[in-house]
C-alpha cells in the first residue's frame, strides 16, 4: 500500500483524535486558567493546592481506585486462569464479556434494587430472621458496585496473556522438578505481567473519575474527584475549578500509565 493511501485511509483516525481526544484536552488544560469572570488566573491551582478538603479528594480518589483495582485483580486473575484451562474457554468468556454490552446506568440501577432496603438481600436476610441492614449508601458497597463493573476490563487482558504462554514452557518447568507453585512463580506469573499491568490501567484510571456511581450507591459518603468535577460543571458552574481538577486527573492518570509501563518492562521474559 502506498504512502498516500495508508494517509487517507488513516485520516479519519487522525481527525478523531484531534476532535475527541486533543482539543476536549486543550480546552480543559485552558479553561483551567480561568475565573468565574472569565480571567486568566492561576489561583484555581493554588485554591486546589491549599485547600485540605480538595486534598483529601485525591487521597480518596487514589485510595478508592487502589482499593477497585485489588479487588478486581484478586479474582480475575484465578477466574482468567480457570477460564484458560476450558476447552469450551469461548463460551465462559463470552458470559464475562456480557455484562459490558449492558448499560452502566442500567447495571447501577440493578444494584440498587438488590443492596436497597427492600432489595434482595434485605428480604432474604430478614427472612432468615437476621432483619433489614444497610447496605447501600456504604463505602464497602461502593467498592463492591465498582469492582463488579470494571471485572471484565481486568479479566480480559490477563486472559489474553495466560493464553499466549506456550504449554511447553509450563511441561517443561514441571518436567524439570518445578511444584506447580514454583510453575507459576517462576513461568506463568512473569509472563503474564504484561496482562496485569494491562488490566491495572484498564480499571485504575476509569476508577480514579468515578461520579456516578458514586453518587446513586455509595451516596454523600464517598466524595472523590469525580464527583467534585461534576458538583463544579453542573451546580456551582465553576468551570474553570472543574477544569483544574481535570487537569489534575489527567496527570494522575499519565503517572499511572507510566508506572504500568515499568512494570511492563520489567515483565518480560529474559
Amino acid at each position: 500500500m502506498s504512502e498516500k493511501k495508508h494517509l487517507f485511509f488513516a485520516l479519519p483516525y487522525y481527525l478523531w483524535l484531534a476532535l475527541f481526544v486533543i482539543a476536549p484536552l486543550v480546552l480543559i488544560f485552558y479553561q483551567s486558567f480561568l475565573n468565574l469572570h472569565g480571567q486568566f488566573t492561576v489561583q484555581n491551582y493554588l485554591d486546589f493546592a491549599q485547600s485540605s478538603v480538595y486534598l483529601k479528594m485525591t487521597f480518596n480518589s487514589v485510595w478508592y481506585a487502589f482499593l477497585i483495582t485489588g479487588l478486581t485483580l484478586i479474582i480475575a486473575y484465578p477466574v482468567a486462569y480457570i477460564i484458560a484451562q476450558f476447552k469450551s474457554r469461548d463460551f465462559w468468556l463470552a458470559l464475562v464479556i456480557l455484562p459490558t454490552w449492558i448499560n452502566l446506568l442500567l447495571k447501577t440501577y440493578a444494584f440498587i434494587g438488590i443492596l436497597g432496603e427492600k432489595g434482595s438481600i434485605n428480604t432474604f436476610l430478614r427472612f432468615i430472621g437476621l432483619g433489614s441492614h444497610q447496605l447501600l449508601f456504604t463505602d464497602a458497597s461502593f467498592i463492591l458496585v465498582a469492582a463488579y463493573i470494571e471485572l471484565p476490563f481486568m479479566i480480559l487482558p490477563i486472559y489474553n496473556a495466560i493464553v499466549a504462554i506456550k504449554p511447553s514452557l509450563i511441561n517443561a518447568s514441571l518436567d524439570l522438578g518445578a511444584s506447580r507453585f514454583q510453575t507459576f512463580r517462576r513461568v506463568i506469573w512473569p509472563l503474564t505481567k504484561n496482562g496485569v499491568a494491562a488490566g491495572i490501567q484498564a480499571v485504575f484510571i476509569p476508577s480514579l473519575s468515578l461520579f456516578m456511581i458514586t453518587r446513586l450507591i455509595g451516596g454523600n459518603r464517598v466524595i472523590t474527584l469525580g464527583t467534585a468535577i461534576e458538583e463544579h460543571f453542573l451546580t456551582t458552574q465553576n468551570w474553570g475549578m472543574g477544569s483544574t481538577i481535570g487537569v489534575v486527573l489527567v496527570v494522575a492518570m499519565l503517572i499511572v500509565m507510566l508506572l504500568t509501563d515499568d512494570s511492563k518492562k520489567g515483565g518480560r521474559a529474559k
